[in-house]
């Protein structure tokens, strides 16, 4: 009997301590709505001193939810951006920390007709254009149709979007896009000239 109530006793004290665990993550992850990531997103305590806004076409619930699961890590991209001069930086790839890393190209845009849509697992896109313009589509990829299979080695597959589900956004310098494993997305299409000065910082999903 006393061994009953022995156990008894512990298995609820086990229940409490897993209760109270998941009780203190909610309290430190909030449920993003739609409202409340708007609202933070334009409070810009993410910013933290950088300057860029955040393209429209951007899902603000994912990038809330994102970020605070892996602030440190977008803290130090965003600092990358502040204090590098991205517009001289010399082309190449630079690491952040085990989560991120950054890589700057003079890329060569294209055509509409002559660029393909893509989409990554592990990693979401900010790809930010700090000389000249590109153009970009953007798509949910649940809507597409996979052309090619995702390769895990690369991160990506190829989809295929019809323009009745895809948005077009033209980046320049006072804006960045974000792009996550649920979206499909169409880089490199041209809009003034061919080549530009593109930043594209790989950060991994959680």
């Amino acid at each position: 009997m006393l061994m009953k109530r022995t156990f008894i006793n512990t298995a609820m004290l086990l229940l409490l301590a897993v209760f109270t665990f998941n009780a203190q993550v909610s309290a430190q992850t909030p449920a993003w709505t739609k409202t409340k990531a708007t609202q933070w997103v334009k409070a810009g305590k993410w910013r933290n001193g950088f300057k860029l806004k955040v393209s429209p076409g951007a899902d603000v619930v994912e990038f809330a939810t994102q970020y605070h699961k892996n602030q440190a890590t977008w803290d130090k991209v965003f600092d990358f951006l502040k204090t590098h001069d991205l517009q001289t930086i010399a082309l190449g790839k630079y690491p952040i920390d085990d989560n991120a890393f950054v890589n700057v190209t003079n890329n060569v845009d294209r055509p509409l007709e002559n660029t393909t849509w893509e989409a990554h697992r592990k990693y979401i896109d900010l790809q930010y254009i700090a000389r000249g313009k590109e153009k970009m589509g953007m798509a949910p990829l649940a809507k597409t149709k996979i052309v090619k299979e995702y390769n895990e080695t690369k991160d990506v597959c190829v989809p295929e979007a019809t323009e009745a589900i895809a948005k077009y956004y033209v980046a320049e310098p006072s804006t960045f896009l974000l792009f996550f494993p649920k979206d499909a997305h169409r880089p490199n299409i041209k809009v003034d000239s061919d080549t530009v000065r593109k930043v594209v910082v790989k950060i991994k999903a959680l």
